[in-house]
Protein backbone atom coordinates (compact mmCIF):
# COMPACT_ATOMS: atom_id res chain seq x y z
CA UNK A 1 0.00 0.00 0.00
CA UNK A 2 1.71 3.57 -1.20
CA UNK A 3 1.79 5.65 2.24
CA UNK A 4 0.75 9.58 1.65
CA UNK A 5 3.99 10.40 3.63
CA UNK A 6 6.54 9.07 5.70
CA UNK A 7 9.84 10.31 7.46
CA UNK A 8 14.03 9.26 6.80
CA UNK A 9 15.37 9.30 10.13
CA UNK A 10 19.44 10.11 9.44
CA UNK A 11 21.87 9.08 11.81
CA UNK A 12 25.17 7.02 10.68
CA UNK A 13 24.31 7.66 7.23
CA UNK A 14 24.77 10.95 6.35
CA UNK A 15 24.53 11.29 2.33
CA UNK A 16 22.11 11.73 -0.17
CA UNK A 17 22.69 8.72 -2.49
CA UNK A 18 22.90 5.13 -2.61
CA UNK A 19 21.08 5.50 0.68
CA UNK A 20 18.53 2.45 0.98
CA UNK A 21 15.93 3.81 3.75
CA UNK A 22 15.63 7.15 1.95
CA UNK A 23 15.29 4.58 -1.54
CA UNK A 24 12.71 2.40 0.19
CA UNK A 25 10.49 5.80 1.47
CA UNK A 26 10.72 7.59 -1.54
CA UNK A 27 9.55 4.20 -3.30
CA UNK A 28 6.91 3.21 -1.04
CA UNK A 29 5.44 7.18 0.19
CA UNK A 30 4.30 10.36 -1.49
CA UNK A 31 5.95 12.38 0.11
CA UNK A 32 9.17 12.28 2.14
CA UNK A 33 10.90 14.29 5.02
CA UNK A 34 14.17 13.86 6.39
CA UNK A 35 15.23 14.64 9.52
CA UNK A 36 18.80 14.54 11.74
CA UNK A 37 18.22 14.28 15.31
CA UNK A 38 21.14 15.88 17.36
CA UNK A 39 21.47 13.63 20.20
CA UNK A 40 21.82 15.07 23.33
CA UNK A 41 21.95 11.69 25.22
CA UNK A 42 25.47 11.20 23.28
CA UNK A 43 26.69 15.00 23.16
CA UNK A 44 25.89 16.22 26.77
CA UNK A 45 28.66 14.18 27.35
CA UNK A 46 30.95 15.22 25.13
CA UNK A 47 33.91 18.33 25.63
CA UNK A 48 32.40 20.96 24.38
CA UNK A 49 35.20 20.77 21.27
CA UNK A 50 34.80 17.80 20.07
CA UNK A 51 35.74 16.87 16.36
CA UNK A 52 33.31 14.53 15.84
CA UNK A 53 30.39 16.90 16.27
CA UNK A 54 32.19 19.60 14.22
CA UNK A 55 32.28 16.44 11.46
CA UNK A 56 28.99 15.90 12.08
CA UNK A 57 27.63 19.57 11.89
CA UNK A 58 30.08 20.07 8.50
CA UNK A 59 28.28 16.80 6.74
CA UNK A 60 25.10 17.55 8.07
CA UNK A 61 25.11 21.13 5.91
CA UNK A 62 26.58 19.22 2.66
CA UNK A 63 23.33 17.01 3.35
CA UNK A 64 21.26 19.67 3.74
CA UNK A 65 22.33 21.18 0.73
CA UNK A 66 22.10 18.73 -1.48
CA UNK A 67 18.71 17.96 -0.66
CA UNK A 68 17.76 21.23 -1.19
CA UNK A 69 19.15 20.48 -4.67
CA UNK A 70 17.06 17.90 -5.26
CA UNK A 71 14.11 19.95 -4.09
CA UNK A 72 14.02 18.43 -0.78
CA UNK A 73 14.56 19.87 2.97
CA UNK A 74 16.70 18.36 6.21
CA UNK A 75 14.46 18.95 9.33
CA UNK A 76 17.15 19.02 12.67
CA UNK A 77 16.12 18.50 16.27
CA UNK A 78 18.24 18.91 19.25
CA UNK A 79 17.13 16.84 21.78
CA UNK A 80 16.54 12.82 23.01
CA UNK A 81 15.76 11.00 19.78
CA UNK A 82 12.83 8.96 21.91
CA UNK A 83 11.22 11.76 22.48
CA UNK A 84 11.75 14.11 19.23
CA UNK A 85 11.18 11.41 16.54
CA UNK A 86 7.87 10.71 17.64
CA UNK A 87 6.96 13.51 18.23
CA UNK A 88 7.70 15.07 14.77
CA UNK A 89 6.27 12.30 13.60
CA UNK A 90 2.73 13.35 14.77
CA UNK A 91 3.40 17.18 13.89
CA UNK A 92 4.11 15.86 10.23
CA UNK A 93 1.62 13.31 10.55
CA UNK A 94 3.76 10.76 8.20
CA UNK A 95 2.26 7.40 8.36
CA UNK A 96 5.89 5.80 8.80
CA UNK A 97 9.56 6.07 9.77
CA UNK A 98 12.34 5.12 7.57
CA UNK A 99 16.07 4.58 9.05
CA UNK A 100 19.20 2.31 8.86
CA UNK A 101 19.74 -0.05 10.85
CA UNK A 102 22.43 0.49 14.20
CA UNK A 103 24.23 -2.39 15.71
CA UNK A 104 25.49 -1.11 18.62
CA UNK A 105 23.44 -2.46 21.98
CA UNK A 106 22.44 1.16 22.81
CA UNK A 107 21.33 1.82 19.46
CA UNK A 108 19.52 -1.14 19.14
CA UNK A 109 17.43 -0.31 22.71
CA UNK A 110 16.40 3.07 21.71
CA UNK A 111 14.84 1.77 18.42
CA UNK A 112 12.86 -0.52 19.89
CA UNK A 113 11.66 2.23 21.78
CA UNK A 114 11.07 4.36 19.25
CA UNK A 115 9.44 1.63 17.26
CA UNK A 116 7.11 1.03 19.93
CA UNK A 117 6.10 4.20 20.88
CA UNK A 118 5.38 4.88 17.19
CA UNK A 119 3.30 1.71 16.46
CA UNK A 120 1.21 2.61 19.48
CA UNK A 121 0.42 5.76 17.84
CA UNK A 122 -0.01 3.99 14.43
CA UNK A 123 2.65 5.01 12.81
CA UNK A 124 5.21 2.31 11.01
CA UNK A 125 8.83 1.85 11.82
CA UNK A 126 11.14 0.35 8.96
CA UNK A 127 14.92 -0.29 9.34
CA UNK A 128 17.15 -1.58 6.71
CA UNK A 129 20.73 -3.31 6.45
CA UNK A 130 22.89 -0.55 4.96
CA UNK A 131 26.45 0.12 6.84
CA UNK A 132 27.81 -3.20 5.59
CA UNK A 133 27.61 -5.88 3.21
CA UNK A 134 26.55 -8.94 5.47
CA UNK A 135 25.21 -8.42 8.48
CA UNK A 136 24.03 -10.24 11.90
CA UNK A 137 23.25 -13.31 10.83
CA UNK A 138 24.03 -13.32 6.96
CA UNK A 139 27.24 -15.01 7.08
CA UNK A 140 27.38 -18.31 9.42
CA UNK A 141 29.33 -21.88 9.47
CA UNK A 142 28.25 -24.68 7.46
CA UNK A 143 25.97 -25.87 10.00
CA UNK A 144 24.97 -22.67 11.35
CA UNK A 145 26.76 -21.25 13.88
CA UNK A 146 28.51 -17.81 14.68
CA UNK A 147 32.17 -17.79 13.34
CA UNK A 148 34.35 -16.51 16.29
CA UNK A 149 37.44 -16.94 13.91
CA UNK A 150 38.50 -14.14 11.50
CA UNK A 151 39.40 -16.04 8.35
CA UNK A 152 37.01 -18.59 7.93
CA UNK A 153 34.26 -15.56 8.39
CA UNK A 154 36.14 -14.05 5.42
CA UNK A 155 36.13 -16.94 3.36
CA UNK A 156 32.48 -17.43 4.00
CA UNK A 157 31.73 -13.75 3.41
CA UNK A 158 33.68 -14.01 0.37
CA UNK A 159 31.61 -17.14 -0.98
CA UNK A 160 28.49 -15.37 -0.48
CA UNK A 161 29.76 -12.06 -2.35
CA UNK A 162 30.49 -14.34 -5.15
CA UNK A 163 27.44 -15.78 -5.34
CA UNK A 164 25.42 -13.09 -5.08
CA UNK A 165 27.08 -9.73 -6.42
CA UNK A 166 23.52 -7.88 -6.35
CA UNK A 167 23.95 -7.27 -2.23
CA UNK A 168 26.54 -4.57 -3.68
CA UNK A 169 23.32 -3.01 -6.57
CA UNK A 170 23.47 0.46 -5.84
CA UNK A 171 20.14 2.29 -4.11
CA UNK A 172 19.59 5.16 -6.72
CA UNK A 173 17.79 8.50 -5.03
CA UNK A 174 17.82 11.33 -7.58
CA UNK A 175 14.81 8.92 -9.79
CA UNK A 176 12.35 9.57 -7.19
CA UNK A 177 13.63 12.86 -6.07
CA UNK A 178 9.98 14.25 -6.77
CA UNK A 179 8.66 12.83 -4.07
CA UNK A 180 11.02 14.59 -1.73
CA UNK A 181 8.82 17.29 0.88
CA UNK A 182 10.20 20.94 0.22
CA UNK A 183 11.47 23.33 2.97
CA UNK A 184 8.01 24.86 4.86
CA UNK A 185 7.65 28.36 4.21
CA UNK A 186 9.69 30.04 7.08
CA UNK A 187 11.80 27.38 8.02
CA UNK A 188 14.44 28.15 10.32
CA UNK A 189 18.41 27.71 9.21
CA UNK A 190 20.36 25.17 10.38
CA UNK A 191 21.66 25.42 13.96
CA UNK A 192 24.95 26.27 14.68
CA UNK A 193 27.85 24.51 16.26
CA UNK A 194 27.29 27.95 19.06
CA UNK A 195 23.04 26.98 19.20
CA UNK A 196 24.00 23.12 19.89
CA UNK A 197 26.40 24.40 22.47
CA UNK A 198 30.08 23.74 21.21
CA UNK A 199 32.92 25.63 19.79
CA UNK A 200 34.80 24.49 16.52
CA UNK A 201 37.57 22.73 17.52
CA UNK A 202 40.44 22.21 15.08
CA UNK A 203 39.02 20.26 12.78
CA UNK A 204 39.41 23.06 9.65
CA UNK A 205 43.11 23.13 10.84
CA UNK A 206 44.06 19.90 10.14
CA UNK A 207 42.43 19.72 6.77
CA UNK A 208 40.03 16.54 7.58
CA UNK A 209 37.69 16.66 4.39
CA UNK A 210 33.98 16.42 6.01
CA UNK A 211 31.11 15.04 4.09
CA UNK A 212 29.81 13.25 1.03
CA UNK A 213 32.46 15.47 -0.89
CA UNK A 214 35.32 14.43 1.50
CA UNK A 215 34.64 11.08 1.52
CA UNK A 216 34.99 11.08 -2.10
CA UNK A 217 38.03 12.73 -2.44
CA UNK A 218 39.72 10.76 -0.47
CA UNK A 219 38.55 7.23 -1.83
CA UNK A 220 39.88 8.86 -4.94
CA UNK A 221 43.18 9.98 -3.71
CA UNK A 222 43.72 6.44 -2.25
CA UNK A 223 42.44 3.86 -5.46
CA UNK A 224 46.10 4.89 -6.84
CA UNK A 225 47.76 4.46 -3.81
CA UNK A 226 45.87 1.41 -3.15
CA UNK A 227 47.99 -1.80 -4.90
CA UNK A 228 50.73 -0.88 -2.23
CA UNK A 229 48.15 -0.45 1.22
CA UNK A 230 49.50 -4.18 2.12
CA UNK A 231 52.99 -3.07 3.00
CA UNK A 232 52.36 0.91 2.91
CA UNK A 233 49.82 0.72 5.48
CA UNK A 234 52.01 -0.33 8.41
CA UNK A 235 54.23 2.37 8.42
CA UNK A 236 53.20 5.61 9.97
CA UNK A 237 55.12 7.91 8.35
CA UNK A 238 54.01 6.98 4.98
CA UNK A 239 50.96 7.87 3.39
CA UNK A 240 49.47 3.89 3.37
CA UNK A 241 46.39 3.91 4.49
CA UNK A 242 42.62 5.24 2.98
CA UNK A 243 42.12 7.63 6.07
CA UNK A 244 38.54 6.89 5.38
CA UNK A 245 37.60 5.64 8.76
CA UNK A 246 35.58 8.35 9.64
CA UNK A 247 33.32 8.92 7.07
CA UNK A 248 32.94 5.08 7.51
CA UNK A 249 31.66 5.96 10.69
CA UNK A 250 29.48 8.58 9.79
CA UNK A 251 28.09 7.08 6.32
CA UNK A 252 29.33 9.51 3.86
CA UNK A 253 30.47 7.00 1.96
CA UNK A 254 28.68 4.13 0.31
CA UNK A 255 30.30 0.80 1.65
CA UNK A 256 28.46 -0.72 -1.26
CA UNK A 257 30.29 1.92 -3.73
CA UNK A 258 33.52 1.19 -2.03
CA UNK A 259 33.54 -2.82 -2.41
CA UNK A 260 31.99 -2.50 -5.97
CA UNK A 261 34.72 -0.26 -7.28
CA UNK A 262 37.86 -2.22 -5.82
CA UNK A 263 35.97 -5.39 -6.96
CA UNK A 264 35.95 -3.94 -10.59
CA UNK A 265 40.01 -2.65 -10.40
CA UNK A 266 40.65 -6.20 -9.75
CA UNK A 267 38.61 -7.94 -12.60
CA UNK A 268 40.50 -5.71 -14.53
CA UNK A 269 43.78 -6.41 -13.08
CA UNK A 270 44.62 -3.51 -10.85
CA UNK A 271 44.94 -3.61 -7.55
CA UNK A 272 47.82 -5.55 -6.84
CA UNK A 273 48.05 -7.37 -3.22
CA UNK A 274 47.38 -4.10 -1.68
CA UNK A 275 43.29 -4.09 -2.74
CA UNK A 276 42.79 -7.63 -1.74
CA UNK A 277 44.35 -6.75 1.91
CA UNK A 278 42.01 -3.57 1.71
CA UNK A 279 39.02 -5.40 1.35
CA UNK A 280 40.23 -7.67 3.99
CA UNK A 281 40.02 -4.64 7.01
CA UNK A 282 36.41 -4.26 5.20
CA UNK A 283 35.46 -7.95 6.07
CA UNK A 284 37.49 -7.29 9.59
CA UNK A 285 34.74 -4.32 10.55
CA UNK A 286 31.98 -6.32 9.56
CA UNK A 287 33.37 -9.56 11.66
CA UNK A 288 33.69 -7.37 14.59
CA UNK A 289 30.26 -5.85 14.44
CA UNK A 290 28.60 -9.55 14.06
CA UNK A 291 30.56 -10.29 16.96
CA UNK A 292 28.84 -7.46 19.06
CA UNK A 293 25.45 -7.87 17.67
CA UNK A 294 25.29 -11.77 18.55
CA UNK A 295 27.50 -11.35 21.85
CA UNK A 296 26.93 -8.28 23.36
CA UNK A 297 28.64 -8.60 26.50
CA UNK A 298 32.14 -8.04 25.23
CA UNK A 299 30.80 -3.94 25.22
CA UNK A 300 31.53 -4.69 29.01
CA UNK A 301 33.69 -8.12 29.46
CA UNK A 302 36.23 -10.61 28.16
CA UNK A 303 35.03 -11.94 24.95
CA UNK A 304 36.96 -15.44 26.54
CA UNK A 305 35.10 -15.55 30.26
CA UNK A 306 38.44 -16.45 31.82
CA UNK A 307 40.10 -13.51 30.86
CA UNK A 308 38.18 -11.75 33.45
CA UNK A 309 39.74 -13.15 36.14
CA UNK A 310 43.08 -11.67 35.10
CA UNK A 311 44.34 -9.14 37.89
CA UNK A 312 45.20 -5.89 36.47
CA UNK A 313 47.32 -3.21 38.60
CA UNK A 314 45.05 -0.58 40.33
CA UNK A 315 45.58 2.13 42.67
CA UNK A 316 47.75 5.35 42.67
CA UNK A 317 50.99 3.99 40.74
CA UNK A 318 48.84 2.61 38.56
CA UNK A 319 46.97 6.16 38.06
CA UNK A 320 50.03 7.46 37.14
CA UNK A 321 50.86 5.52 34.69
CA UNK A 322 48.01 5.56 33.14
CA UNK A 323 48.08 9.44 32.99
CA UNK A 324 51.71 9.29 31.31
CA UNK A 325 50.34 6.86 28.68
CA UNK A 326 47.79 8.94 27.84
CA UNK A 327 49.23 12.18 27.99
CA UNK A 328 52.45 10.19 25.98
CA UNK A 329 55.28 10.59 28.29
CA UNK A 330 56.26 7.06 29.08
CA UNK A 331 59.28 7.44 27.68
CA UNK A 332 59.14 5.25 24.31
CA UNK A 333 58.82 7.55 21.56
CA UNK A 334 56.72 5.56 19.47
CA UNK A 335 54.27 5.04 22.16
CA UNK A 336 53.92 8.61 23.02
CA UNK A 337 54.22 10.05 19.88
CA UNK A 338 51.37 7.90 18.60
CA UNK A 339 49.44 9.10 22.00
CA UNK A 340 50.11 12.63 21.30
CA UNK A 341 48.55 11.85 17.85
CA UNK A 342 45.37 10.82 19.39
CA UNK A 343 45.51 13.38 21.52
CA UNK A 344 46.06 16.66 18.65
CA UNK A 345 43.88 15.07 16.31
CA UNK A 346 41.51 12.56 16.87
CA UNK A 347 43.34 9.60 14.63
CA UNK A 348 46.10 7.03 15.39
CA UNK A 349 47.75 5.38 12.87
CA UNK A 350 46.19 1.08 12.77
CA UNK A 351 49.83 0.08 13.22
CA UNK A 352 50.28 2.17 16.22
CA UNK A 353 47.19 1.18 17.95
CA UNK A 354 48.19 -1.90 18.16
CA UNK A 355 51.87 -1.19 19.65
CA UNK A 356 49.58 1.75 22.21
CA UNK A 357 47.40 -0.97 23.28
CA UNK A 358 49.68 -3.49 23.75
CA UNK A 359 51.88 -1.49 25.72
CA UNK A 360 49.01 -0.03 27.98
CA UNK A 361 48.46 -3.62 28.87
CA UNK A 362 51.06 -5.80 29.12
CA UNK A 363 54.14 -3.52 29.86
CA UNK A 364 51.88 -1.56 32.40
CA UNK A 365 49.26 -3.91 33.25
CA UNK A 366 46.72 -1.76 33.12
CA UNK A 367 43.21 -3.26 31.91
CA UNK A 368 42.18 -2.54 28.41
CA UNK A 369 38.91 -1.27 29.48
CA UNK A 370 40.26 1.98 30.40
CA UNK A 371 42.67 2.31 27.27
CA UNK A 372 39.25 1.32 25.53
CA UNK A 373 37.61 4.04 26.89
CA UNK A 374 39.69 6.52 26.38
CA UNK A 375 40.30 5.95 22.61
CA UNK A 376 36.76 5.93 22.72
CA UNK A 377 36.73 9.53 23.73
CA UNK A 378 39.20 10.82 21.11
CA UNK A 379 39.04 8.82 18.14
CA UNK A 380 37.40 10.88 15.57
CA UNK A 381 36.58 7.68 13.95
CA UNK A 382 35.55 5.65 17.12
CA UNK A 383 33.11 2.78 16.86
CA UNK A 384 31.92 0.39 19.71
CA UNK A 385 32.48 -2.82 17.98
CA UNK A 386 35.76 -2.34 15.67
CA UNK A 387 37.38 -0.56 19.11
CA UNK A 388 36.44 -2.97 21.38
CA UNK A 389 37.37 -5.47 18.54
CA UNK A 390 41.08 -4.08 18.48
CA UNK A 391 41.42 -3.83 22.31
CA UNK A 392 39.81 -7.04 23.07
CA UNK A 393 42.37 -8.65 20.23
CA UNK A 394 45.51 -6.56 22.14
CA UNK A 395 44.75 -8.31 25.43
CA UNK A 396 44.21 -11.69 24.04
CA UNK A 397 40.69 -11.52 25.86
CA UNK A 398 38.73 -11.28 22.26
CA UNK A 399 37.82 -13.61 19.66
CA UNK A 400 40.50 -14.69 17.22
CA UNK A 401 43.07 -12.55 19.35
CA UNK A 402 46.89 -12.31 19.43
CA UNK A 403 48.05 -15.16 22.08
CA UNK A 404 48.73 -13.64 25.38
CA UNK A 405 52.28 -14.10 25.39
CA UNK A 406 52.71 -12.31 22.33
CA UNK A 407 53.90 -9.07 23.47
CA UNK A 408 54.84 -6.41 21.09
CA UNK A 409 58.06 -4.76 22.44
CA UNK A 410 58.07 -1.04 21.74
CA UNK A 411 61.50 0.06 21.05
CA UNK A 412 61.63 -3.00 18.05
CA UNK A 413 58.10 -2.02 16.79
CA UNK A 414 59.70 1.23 16.55
CA UNK A 415 63.14 0.56 14.62
CA UNK A 416 60.85 -1.92 12.18
CA UNK A 417 57.75 0.71 10.95
CA UNK A 418 59.92 4.01 11.56
CA UNK A 419 63.37 3.16 11.55
CA UNK A 420 64.33 6.94 10.68
CA UNK A 421 62.06 8.39 13.16
CA UNK A 422 60.63 10.20 10.95
CA UNK A 423 56.98 9.70 12.39
CA UNK A 424 58.45 10.19 15.81
CA UNK A 425 60.30 13.45 14.80
CA UNK A 426 56.76 14.89 13.78
CA UNK A 427 55.29 14.66 17.62
CA UNK A 428 57.99 14.44 19.53
CA UNK A 429 60.89 17.72 18.78
CA UNK A 430 62.89 16.90 21.60
CA UNK A 431 64.59 13.98 20.07
CA UNK A 432 65.27 15.80 16.51
CA UNK A 433 68.74 15.70 17.20
CA UNK A 434 69.15 12.28 18.21
CA UNK A 435 70.21 9.84 15.26
CA UNK A 436 67.87 7.46 13.35
CA UNK A 437 69.83 4.62 15.86
CA UNK A 438 69.13 6.21 19.15
CA UNK A 439 65.86 7.84 18.34
CA UNK A 440 64.36 4.35 19.58
CA UNK A 441 65.54 4.49 22.87
CA UNK A 442 66.50 7.79 23.90
CA UNK A 443 67.52 6.22 27.52
CA UNK A 444 70.85 4.75 25.66
CA UNK A 445 72.05 8.00 24.65
CA UNK A 446 73.51 10.55 26.21
CA UNK A 447 71.12 12.54 28.22
CA UNK A 448 72.07 16.13 27.25
CA UNK A 449 71.04 15.24 23.48
CA UNK A 450 67.15 14.95 24.92
CA UNK A 451 66.83 16.83 28.17
CA UNK A 452 63.25 17.47 27.60
CA UNK A 453 62.14 13.65 27.30
CA UNK A 454 60.95 11.14 29.87
CA UNK A 455 62.62 8.44 31.25
CA UNK A 456 60.55 5.04 30.32
CA UNK A 457 58.42 4.49 32.68
CA UNK A 458 58.96 0.36 32.83
CA UNK A 459 61.47 -1.44 31.63
CA UNK A 460 60.25 -4.08 28.93
CA UNK A 461 61.89 -7.10 29.48
CA UNK A 462 60.82 -7.41 33.50
CA UNK A 463 57.08 -5.67 32.34
CA UNK A 464 57.04 -8.73 30.08
CA UNK A 465 58.04 -11.26 32.72
CA UNK A 466 55.28 -9.45 35.37
CA UNK A 467 52.38 -10.31 31.97
CA UNK A 468 53.10 -13.76 31.48
CA UNK A 469 52.79 -14.31 35.37
CA UNK A 470 49.88 -12.14 35.16
CA UNK A 471 47.89 -14.17 32.47
CA UNK A 472 48.87 -17.53 34.16
CA UNK A 473 45.40 -17.22 35.66
CA UNK A 474 43.66 -17.81 31.76
CA UNK A 475 45.39 -21.38 31.84
CA UNK A 476 43.73 -22.08 35.10
CA UNK A 477 40.36 -24.18 35.39
CA UNK A 478 37.53 -22.14 36.33
CA UNK A 479 36.17 -23.64 39.30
Amino acid sequence: MKLTSSLVWLRRDLRVFDHVALQQALLASEKVYCVFVYDTTILDALPRRDRRVDFIHASIAEVAAELAQLGGHLITRHGDPLAEIPALAAELGVQAVFCNHDYEPQAMARDATVAHTLEAAGCKFYSYKDQVIFERSEVLSQTGGVFSVFTPYKNAWLKKLAADPSVLAPYNIEPHAARLAPAPAGAPPLPTLADLGFEPSNLAELKIPTGMSGAAQLFEDFLPRIADYNVARDFPAVKGPSYLSIHFRFGTLSVRHLVRTVLDLQERGGGGEGAAVWLSELIWREFYAMILYHHPHVAASAFKPAYDAIAWETGPEADELFAAWCEGRTGYPLVDAAMLQLNQTGYMHNRLRMVTACFLIKDLGIDWRRGEAYFALQLNDFDLASNNGGWQWASSSGCDAQPYFRIFNPVTQSQKFDAQGKFIRRYLPQLKSLSDKEIHAPWDAPRMLAPDYWPPVVMHDAARKLTLERYEVVKKPVA
